[in-house]
Order: C-alpha cells, then sequence, then structure tokens
C-alpha cells in the first residue's frame, strides 16, 4: 500500500504564522523566568537514556533547540563532536548567547575555543539545510508538540542521519493539559492544544523509514497557585492553543468565570493539578528509506511498535 503523504488529520493543522510569533516572543523572554522548567527535566530524563544506548556520534543535531541548553547537556556527554543547533525562529540563537541583560550567558562556552564549533541555524523541521546523512544523532526535546504532521519530520529527519544514525526525541501525549480541556466550554471547538498520539507517532516513524522504534509514555502532575499562573506558563513557552480552527474567545465574561469556578472544584492542598503525558522515544536509521525493511514487520506487511507505558 502506498503510504500517504501525510499522517495528520486537519484537526492537527496548527497556524505556523500564529507560531512563529508566539516563539519569537517566548524567544525574548528566555531566562527571565524558570517556565521552561519542564524542558528541562524532560531533557535530563532524556539524558539518562543515552546511557542504555551504545552509540559514538560523529555530529548531533538539536532540532528545536531554543535557547541552547541542550546543546550544552550534549556537549556534555559528547565533548568531541560537534553539535548543530536548528530553531523555528533566529532570536533563540542571540538568545543562546546573551542573558536578558545583554551580559554574556553561561552557555557562551559552547561557542568558545574549548569546544568543537557549534552551528545555529532558522530552519523549519521538515525542510532541513543538511546534506543527507550528516549527523549521526538527532535530538528533538518537546518540538514536535509546535508541528501539526510528524511524518514530513520524521522524514526528514532519517534523510539527515548517517544509516546507523539514531533520533531521539520527546513529545506530549493527549491527555497533557487535559483538566483545562474539561473546564473550558467546547461548543464552539476545541480551545486546548491538541497533541499527537503515541501510537501514531509510531506508525509514522515506520513510514519514514526508521526501524525499532521504542517509546516509554508516562503521566505527571504539575500544580498551580492558579490559573493565572498556569497560563503565564503556556505563554512563556509558546505552548498555548495555535490551531488553525481554534476558536476566539470564550463567549462572554460568564463562561469565563464559569470556567475558573468548574477547575476551582479540582483544587487539593491549596494546589490545581495539571496532568502531563510524556513521550519519549528513539529509533535506528538501518538503511535508506527507500529500500530499508519495516524492523519487526510480520508476513502481511504490519509492522511492530515496541511500546513501554509508565503508570
Amino acid at each position: 500500500m502506498e503510504t500517504p503523504d501525510t499522517a495528520a488529520p486537519q484537526s492537527f493543522r496548527l497556524d505556523h504564522a500564529l507560531l512563529r510569533r508566539r516563539l519569537r516572543q517566548a524567544a525574548v523572554r528566555v531566562g527571565e523566568t524558570d517556565s521552561d522548567f519542564l524542558a528541562r527535566e524532560i531533557a535530563r530524563r532524556m539524558d539518562e537514556r543515552l546511557d542504555l544506548i551504545r552509540i559514538a556520534p560523529r555530529r548531533i543535531l538539536d532540532l528545536g533547540c531554543g535557547a541552547g541548553h541542550d546543546l550544552a547537556r550534549l556537549g556534555e556527554r559528547y565533548p568531541d563532536v560537534m553539535r548543530i543547533g536548528l530553531d523555528l525562529v533566529a532570536p533563540f540563537h542571540a538568545r543562546a548567547r546573551l542573558t536578558p541583560n545583554g551580559s554574556p550567558n553561561p552557555l557562551r562556552r559552547l561557542f568558545g575555543k574549548s569546544l568543537p564549533a557549534v552551528g545555529l541555524a532558522a530552519a523549519e523541521a521538515a525542510r532541513l539545510p543538511l546534506l543527507e546523512g550528516s549527523v549521526s544523532l538527532v535530538w528533538a526535546n518537546l518540538m514536535l508538540p509546535f508541528i501539526d504532521d510528524p511524518l514530513p519530520v520524521f522524514r526528514e529527519m532519517c534523510r539527515v542521519i548517517e544509516t546507523g544514525g539514531l533520533v531521539m526525541f520527546s513529545t506530549l501525549g493527549p491527555d497533557t493539559l487535559r483538566e483545562l480541556r474539561e473546564i473550558l466550554p467546547s461548543h464552539a471547538g476545541e480551545r486546548v492544544h491538541r497533541f499527537i498520539d503515541m501510537h501514531d507517532l509510531g506508525d509514522a516513524l515506520i513510514a519514514a523509514g526508521f526501524s525499532d522504534p521504542v517509546m516509554d509514555m508516562e503521566m505527571a502532575t504539575l500544580t498551580y497557585g492558579s490559573l493565572d499562573e498556569l497560563f503565564a506558563d503556556l505563554r512563556a513557552n509558546a505552548a498555548n492553543n495555535a490551531a488553525l480552527a481554534r476558536p476566539r474567545g470564550l463567549s462572554g465574561r460568564t463562561a469565563w468565570e464559569q470556567a475558573r469556578a468548574r477547575y476551582e472544584q479540582c483544587r487539593r492542598e491549596e494546589r490545581l493539578p495539571v496532568t502531563i503525558e510524556i513521550i519519549q522515544g528513539h529509533a535506528w536509521k538501518t538503511g535508506s528509506a527507500e529500500k530499508q525493511p519495516q524492523s519487526g514487520a510480520r508476513p502481511d506487511g504490519r509492522a511492530v511498535v515496541h511500546f513501554h507505558p509508565r503508570g
């Protein structure tokens, strides 16, 4: 059966112009708050997974590099390996070098003479400005929530990864922000950003040409003192709803007050819970995307993806 050019339903289509504007705004505020604490914690967990994986990369791509925190982490693990950071918007790269007040950022050491060169550029994940087979490891920490179709992105990753190379990623699953989704009125459409299911990601990895995809899922609960604090964190990370079909507004002050009251009923020990479904995955490129057999395929052609859910 011919592989479709897209794996995303229409409901996942995002407003890319809006995403760029929000990411530019987020880049200006990098370092002013600790709102990216979730990305930092997930990066730590991704790094732990590398302890169990045997790979000696020649060149590393951090896709969705933001302000460069993960480039620094990868440099500690692979001190003699060149790292490339790509992000959708260029302002993040300036923030990787400077603090908000303009003084040198500690991350500036990434670009010094003591470590290999780090290249930074703005690029779309589905159109990477890299040669085929030019990197050994693609690292993508919480980049996938900002795309509406994983298949073209995974295909592009597979193109730039050399044979024997690895893609390692993290993303958020459909249960993320479920409390917020339940309290906001849905009669005019979904008001909370949607996230791609783990099984759809596994299918897209195989369709893109990767082998032996392995994914873990675990649920985490964050807590906030108020709904406004949650919204502030979402805005700071450009993570509020960017769907093309998103409704505008809450249909009046009464609907907004009712939504707040419903969320208050969830309060426990003076804190509001926020569910986060964390997905981590990796897969190997064992041959060209055109010629590579589907690893673990059954006789009827169906592919096997290994999932390891965590409670």
